[in-house]
């Protein structure tokens, strides 16, 4: 199987090559990380050798795919460096914007930040051997059958964490157990965010000793306090004044800014303080959203322009800003839901005890959305005159808006304590011997 893979992405390299050269040419993003993903930049001094005694000394490999992945890693990576202060830890991530996140949470707490490896054989030697990690932790996704093979060759133990399988991977993965089973099993343990995807993880044929139900880590993400002078700083840096009302929508995709703009322009007439603050999840499209803001008669500016006067629209075109802006909204929408995207993470606003809202597709958010809708701590529409109303229903009932936020607050506070669980596992496992190591030593 690991044979004909190889061969698949070989000839697809050769191939595609022609076309890949000037895409990679022509992105500026992409020139600056395609070297070090092939291994052939960026990488550690080179060690002598990669032996089981240097493997024991080696550094703890933490990966993660991209920008929402880092981000449930922060509080793991505090408490593994509290917990293992003598242990190197090293992190990677597959995007360029998860690498700005990585550099803006994780600097201090990291010994290196660096580019995980395509899934060539010769990418993922070259940069395993040269870190020579004593174990390896993937946060969340990004499976990579080469990547992983390799490591259990070096009998390097990998753990899986806040581990989940959404609908159509679950599917995916169950009709292709044949293929799909052996890559798991190269975990030495699988920390499941739910029952339910313990299960799904058990359905694929996972051996269930290898699955721990430790619980999502995002609920223990720490949610920095902000007072009055902070908020209000906020809102002006937005260019909202004090007074007005603000709906927010964090990590909207394309196909949700024109059902927003929409709910926004019967909202308008009944709310004249009220301002839509946007915050495309794509920064890169930002001008294309003010473009549909202005053709929708509203007035708009972005963020980082910083231009005095009143706009009804305002497009955040800066980065790492959303979490805290969550703080000054009156309404929150969690974007990538109103569109098959999978929704984005209800937890930022919940934890600021905001009422949410979210559209019929949270697929990468199953159980946390649903906690949210039963507790009475979200509300769930599908289309630009729902919207409307459940925006309506907010802002014209200031207590009903206060209860809602209560009960996401509260769902958020009552589910923490996986990141301790997850990094019992992690230690437990970084702290000894593979199985492999212990029947050849």
């Amino acid at each position: 199987m690991l044979l004909v893979y190889h061969t698949i992405l070989l000839t697809a390299l050769i191939f595609l090559f022609p076309v890949v050269l000037p895409l990679v040419l022509s992105s500026k993003k992409r020139r600056r990380t395609v070297l070090q993903r092939l291994g052939l930049a960026g990488l550690p001094e080179k060690k002598n050798g990669c032996s089981q005694t240097t493997r024991r000394q080696g550094p703890l490999w933490i990966h993660a795919l991209s920008v929402g992945e880092t981000f449930a890693s922060v509080e793991l990576v505090e408490r593994l460096r509290r917990d293992m202060p003598d242990a190197k830890i090293f992190f990677s991530v597959s995007t360029d914007t998860g690498y700005a996140e990585a550099r803006k949470r994780l600097s201090r707490l990291a010994d290196r930040l660096f580019f995980y490896p395509y899934d060539f054989l010769f990418s993922v030697r070259r940069v395993q051997r040269r870190i020579c990690p004593s174990a390896f932790v993937l946060v969340e996704s990004d499976i990579w059958p080469t990547f992983l093979f390799e490591l259990e060759k070096m009998n390097v133990p990998a753990v899986l964490v806040n581990g989940r399988l959404s609908p159509a991977s679950y599917r995916g993965y169950k009709r292709l157990s044949f293929l799909m089973k052996p890559v798991f099993e190269t975990f030495s343990a699988i920390c499941a965010q739910s029952e339910v995807q313990g299960e799904r993880f058990r359905r694929i044929g996972i051996s269930p000793g290898k699955i721990r139900v430790t619980g999502n880590m995002k609920f223990d993400h720490r949610i920095q306090e902000l007072d009055g002078d902070a908020k209000l700083s906020l809102k002006q840096s937005l260019g909202v004044e004090e007074s007005r009302k603000i709906f927010l929508a964090g990590s909207t995709h394309p196909g949700e800014e024109s059902i927003l703009l929409a709910a926004f322009s019967s909202l308008s007439t009944r709310f004249p303080d009220l301002a839509l603050v946007l915050v495309p999840r794509d920064h890169e499209r930002a001008d294309e959203v003010c473009r549909m803001a202005a053709q929708a008669s509203f007035s708009v500016k972005k963020m980082s322009q910083g231009k005095p006067g009143r706009s009804d629209v305002v497009v955040v075109d800066v980065m790492g800003v959303l979490a805290k802006l969550y703080s000054v909204a009156d309404v929150a929408f969690v974007g990538g839901s109103l569109a098959p995207f999978g929704g984005h993470n209800p937890l930022e606003p919940a934890a600021f005890a905001k009422p949410i809202l979210f559209g019929p597709d949270m697929s990468d958010f199953p159980e946390i959305s649903r906690l949210l809708l039963e507790a009475g701590g979200a509300a769930q529409v599908k289309d630009a005159g729902q919207v409307e109303s459940a925006v309506f229903r907010f802002l014209y009932d200031p207590n009903y808006a206060e209860t809602t936020g209560r009960n996401a607050m509260s769902v958020f506070s009552s589910n923490r304590g996986a990141v301790e669980r997850t990094a019992a596992v992690v230690r437990q496992i970084a702290e000894s011997l593979s199985e492999k190591d212990a029947k050849g030593h």
